[in-house]
């Protein structure tokens, strides 16, 4: 049995130690995670993730993983990565570890949790993104409460984790398999239908699939406030971004801030010291008031007034014109 102390470093984080891995399809491992020294591992629900520390080559080392188990039971935590062989190097050092390895993560937190109040709950999951919905999947399952999943990916033998949906959820469950097209692949408008009181939509994805789930939600009345999504990577820069002179109304500091360098990055580095969290535009701490020039918004936590009322958030969003002044 594993004792009752987490397995914490002096710094808080926890040690964990690589029990088993196993290759899922091509791209994608799952993981399995025990607590150093077989010590129990702090609980959590459905829908959280854990912050790894890799040794990328990024400005920050670390990647966050859903926890796709849900019992919290304290013995293990399952995560499952898909190689990015275009990235920083994080998921090749995951892919890499060998059982009895150790790694350091924060403990779980859960910014992607299923609602309180009794509700149908429609998951929607494309790719890598089925790790928090098949954990809330088993959850709901297990609670007898009502829900539909429906997975997307280009083709079956790139779906990790398909024998487990169609054993837990079974005929709750639809798949979808593309080839690369769109059109043969998941309809959103059909799948979400009409807006219901006690029905709320749960997605995790590619940035597309959330984009569109979002936005076609949006046009058939759903109350934003009943989509609820995860996304762990900020926007990717694009050959539309420009460079722009930023100036800072309070301080009378002007910066010269690189297409591919984001408001919040610069800041930081010219010594200012702004609030941040996410950095992915989901929480809107970062946000501040842009006082002259033209934003391109790419944030989910603004609302169109604010965005109207010059809001931007910092750590996404560009500007469209050569130059803007910030209320900082």
């Amino acid at each position: 049995m594993p004792s009752s102390s987490h397995p914490t470093s002096a710094t808080g984080t926890l040690v964990l130690e690589l029990a088993s891995s196993e290759a899922l399809t091509p791209e994608v491992r799952r993981l399995r995670l025990r607590g150093a020294g077989g010590q129990a591992l702090p609980p959590f629900a459905a829908g959280a993730h854990i912050r790894v520390r890799t040794p990328s080559a990024g400005a920050e080392p670390s990647r966050c993983y859903s926890l796709v188990n849900s019992d919290g039971d304290g013995t293990a935590y399952e995560i499952a990565v898909k190689l990015e062989t275009g990235g920083q190097g994080g998921s090749r050092f995951m892919h890499q570890l060998a059982v009895g390895d150790r790694i350091l993560a924060e403990p779980p937190k859960n910014d992607f949790a299923l609602h309180a109040e009794p509700h149908e709950a429609l998951l929607i999951a494309g790719g890598i993104g089925i790790t928090p919905i098949l954990s809330m999947a088993r959850q709901l399952q297990a609670a007898g409460r009502p829900y539909a999943l429906h997975y997307g990916a280009r083709s079956a033998d790139l779906m990790p984790y398909r024998a487990e949906i169609e054993a837990v959820a079974g005929a709750s469950a639809r798949l979808y398999c593309d080839g690369g097209d769109p059109a043969r692949g998941m309809q959103l408008a059909g799948v979400l239908g009409a807006p219901q009181a006690s029905r709320h939509a749960y997605v995790c994805g590619p940035r597309a699939l959330i984009d569109a789930t979002l936005s076609e939600a949006a046009r058939l009345g759903w109350p934003r406030s009943h989509v609820h999504f995860e996304l762990f990577a900020a926007p990717a820069a694009t050959a539309a971004d420009r460079s722009v002179t930023v100036r800072l109304a309070r301080s009378g500091l002007q910066l010269d801030v690189p297409a591919g360098t984001s408001l919040l990055d610069a800041l930081i580095a010219a010594g200012r010291d702004p609030l941040f969290d996410c950095r992915r535009g989901e929480c809107g701490m970062c946000a501040v008031r842009m006082l002259d020039g033209e934003a391109e918004h790419r944030d989910y936590a603004l609302s169109d007034e604010e965005h109207a009322e010059g809001m931007v958030c910092l750590c996404v969003s560009r500007a469209r014109s050569q130059s803007i002044t910030l209320d900082l």
